[in-house]
C-alpha cells in the first residue's frame, strides 16, 4: 500500500471558456469537478497504474462531503479526517484560444490541536501498513510549519520511505529531517538554497538532509541527484496544454517505480512520461493513457555531465 498524505485537500473545479479576457464577462461552456490536492492528485493516478493508494488528510464542511462522494468511485481508499471548517475550492479557468489555466487557490480551513492530534493517530496507524508515503501540497490553517518535519520522522522511525513535495518553510524543515526524495521545482528549489542553478542547488538541498533530489524543470523534464547517480531525463519533445496535476503525476511515477523495485533511471523515465501525459490530457489533473504508453520508451534518461 501507498499512503499519500494530503493536510490542505481541496474540492477542484474547472471552468472551461473560449477566451479569457480580463475585467470582461464569461460564459462558462464546461464544468468539471474533482477530488484535489497534491496528494489526492497522486492517489489517483497511482490508482490508476494499478497500486493500492490510500489517502489522508483533512476534510470538512459541505465541500468537503462532495469531494468524498467524488472520491468514492475511484480506487484510492478514503482515510480522511474530518475538521469542522469548509474544505477549500481550488478554480482552474481553461481557455480554449490558448489552451493556458489561470488557477485561484483558496486557502484552507482552520485547523485545531485536536485536529491534528486526531491526524497523528490515523497517520501513525496508516504509516505501520505502508510500502511508501508521499507528503504533498501546503499546509492550513492552523498547523505548525514543521508538521511536514514531525511526519517524515514518523515515517523514518517506521522504516518506510517518505517523499516530500511542498514549498517554502514547510519544504526547508521537512529536509532537515532527512526524507528519502524532494520533489521540487526549479523555482521552489531556489527558494530553499539561493541558487538558481540546479544542480548546485540540488546538491545543497542533499546537503542539508534529502536522500535524493529530483527538480523539475518544466517541459524540459528532470534532474535527479540521488546516492547512485546524477541523471536528466527529457521528454521527446515539448508538450502543450493544461500542466494542473503534471508534478503530481510524476510523484506518482517515483513512488510507483520505487515501490516496484525498479532503478532510478526507469523512475525518472515514468514520471517524466506521466507528467507529459497529463499535460496532454483535456481534463486537468489526470493523464492521457495512451500519450504515456506512446511517450514512456521515448523519454531520454541520460547520465547528467555538468558544464566545464
Amino acid at each position: 500500500m501507498i499512503l499519500t498524505v494530503t493536510l490542505n485537500t481541496a474540492l477542484d473545479v474547472t471552468y472551461t471558456v473560449d477566451a479569457l479576457v480580463p475585467h470582461g464577462s464569461h460564459r462558462v461552456g464546461e464544468v468539471i469537478e474533482r477530488p484535489g490536492g497534491k496528494g489526492l492528485n497522486v492517489a489517483r493516478v497511482l490508482g490508476a497504474l494499478g497500486h493500492d493508494a490510500v489517502v489522508t488528510g483533512f476534510v470538512g464542511g459541505a465541500n468537503g462531503d462532495v469531494l468524498r462522494g467524488l472520491l468514492a468511485p475511484l480506487p484510492p481508499r478514503d482515510a480522511l479526517v474530518e475538521v469542522a471548517g469548509n474544505t477549500r475550492r481550488t478554480l482552474a479557468i481553461t481557455d480554449r484560444s490558448t489552451g493556458d489555466t489561470t488557477q485561484l487557490n483558496e486557502p484552507g480551513p482552520q485547523v485545531s490541536p485536536a485536529d491534528w492530534a486526531a491526524f497523528l493517530r490515523t497517520y501513525e496507524e496508516l504509516v505501520a501498513g505502508a510500502d511508501a508515503v508521499a507528503l504533498c501540497g501546503s499546509l492550513p490553517p492552523g498547523i505548525h510549519v514543521g508538521a511536514y518535519a514531525e511526519l517524515v520522522r514518523i515515517a523514518r522511525a517506521a522504516a518506510v520511505p517518505v517523499l516530500l513535495d511542498t514549498s517554502g518553510e514547510p519544504l526547508r524543515r521537512g529536509v532537515a529531517a532527512r526524507p528519502d526524495l524532494v520533489k521540487p521545482n526549479a523555482e521552489e528549489l531556489a527558494r530553499l538554497t539561493g541558487s538558481r542553478e540546479p544542480l548546485r542547488a540540488a546538491g545543497d538541498a542533499r546537503r542539508r538532509g534529502a536522500h535524493a533530489v529530483v527538480a523539475s524543470l518544466g517541459p524540459e523534464g528532470v534532474l535527479a541527484l540521488t546516492p547512485d547517480g546524477v541523471w536528466r531525463a527529457a521528454p521527446p519533445a515539448p508538450v502543450r496544454g493544461n500542466p494542473t496535476g503534471a508534478g503530481d503525476s510524476a510523484v506518482a511515477g517515483l513512488l510507483s517505480a520505487l515501490a516496484e523495485g525498479l532503478p532510478w533511471p526507469e523512475r525518472l523515465a515514468r514520471a517524466v512520461a506521466l507528467s507529459a501525459a497529463t499535460v496532454l490530457a483535456p481534463t486537468a489533473g489526470e493523464f492521457d493513457a495512451a500519450a504515456y504508453a506512446e511517450l514512456l520508451p521515448r523519454v531520454t534518461v541520460e547520465p547528467h555531465v555538468p558544464a566545464p
